[in-house]
């Protein structure tokens, strides 16, 4: 999976969940496809 389109799910996740357990993963999982989008700007 390209890691925009990734980034791009867990948002829509996000904007749904209503399951502080599942929302804290998702936001984890966010924060670090973030972080690697930084470093791989072209969205490997």
């Amino acid at each position: 999976m390209e890691l925009q389109q990734h980034i791009e799910e867990l948002r829509a996740e996000l904007a749904w969940n209503d399951d502080p357990a599942e929302i804290a993963q998702i936001e984890a999982e966010l924060e670090a496809a973030l972080r690697e989008l930084e470093q791989h700007p072209r969205g490997l």
